[in-house]
């Protein structure tokens, strides 16, 4: 009788050390896990090219809107004014938004280049939130028409 019952625990004990079956029982668990990691930094990588390509168009039009105006001054104020608003039309909410507009010469020929620096945050990301903020600059340079008319004393092109 004790030799059957010794027969029978090492028969139970064999089943319960064999890792029959234990790959498919781990992948069965972690798959949902790392596809959801897998959407988790898609949607981050998303985010941030999206922010990224937003902040290009947003300082191609400011410096369109800066290259039309016929001051310094005037061309700044267009440039901070037309990027904060196709930033914000874009949905890219910047903490801090920085517009640098540097002209050669307001005349026909010249060239306007603003750069814009913004911090985006991404704790909106998912509902658990991702932590940090990425800064992010474009530059882009538009040329001043050639054909445009000048001021002459009277203030009148």
């Amino acid at each position: 009788m004790g030799r059957r019952n010794q027969s029978r625990r090492g028969r139970w004990q064999a089943i319960w050390r064999t890792d029959r079956g234990s790959v498919a029982t781990e992948v069965t668990l972690v798959a949902p896990l790392l596809a959801m990691l897998l959407v988790f930094v898609a949607v981050v990588i998303h985010r941030s090219v999206d922010a990224r390509l937003r902040m290009e168009e947003a300082a191609h039009q400011a410096a369109r809107a800066a290259s039309i105006e016929r001051t310094p001054a005037a061309a700044t104020a267009a440039a901070q004014s037309t990027a904060a608003s196709a930033l914000s039309s874009a949905g890219v909410a910047c903490e801090s938004l920085t517009v640098d507009t540097v002209t050669s010469e307001i005349r026909p020929g010249g060239t306007v280049s603003v750069t814009i620096s913004c911090a985006v945050n991404f704790g909106d990301v998912l509902i658990v939130g991702f932590p940090g903020r990425k800064y992010l600059s474009a530059t882009a340079v538009e040329p001043i028409d050639l054909w445009r008319s000048t001021l002459v004393s009277g203030g009148q092109p």
